[in-house]
């Protein structure tokens, strides 16, 4: 995977840094390739597209409605206006790893320590 430190950010350079150390591209060839993946994210998401990436995830943009709020400090009344939001949905597969630590494990119930 990427880096195993927790509480530590990884950047858009990170992620170069890796796809040039992995596949063996330029850090040129790299830089292009993960700027195009990201581009093509985008795009998708403000065409209004549904991004499901197997073994990750869903990005959906949603619409949200107006609605009333309050300022919490005053109290007054005040509309928050209608807006799109993006959510993310991990994967069972994601979830599975994030939980256990491993990525390459199988999702396989274990039946020992009944």
């Amino acid at each position: 995977m990427v880096q195993e430190s927790q509480g530590k950010t990884i950047t858009k350079a990170d992620l170069v840094e890796q796809v040039y150390e992995k596949i063996g591209f330029s850090k040129k060839e790299s830089s292009d390739l993960v700027e195009l993946v990201f581009d093509l994210i985008k795009e998708s998401l403000e065409a209004g597209q549904k991004i499901k990436v197997s073994g990750f995830g869903n990005f959906v943009v949603r619409q949200k409605k107006s609605r009333v709020g309050r300022n919490p400090q005053t109290g007054d009344s005040i509309t928050i206006s209608a807006r799109k939001v993006l959510t993310f949905r991990p994967s069972q597969v994601l979830k599975n790893a994030l939980n256990t630590g491993h990525a390459s494990e199988t999702s396989a119930p274990s039946s020992s320590n009944t």
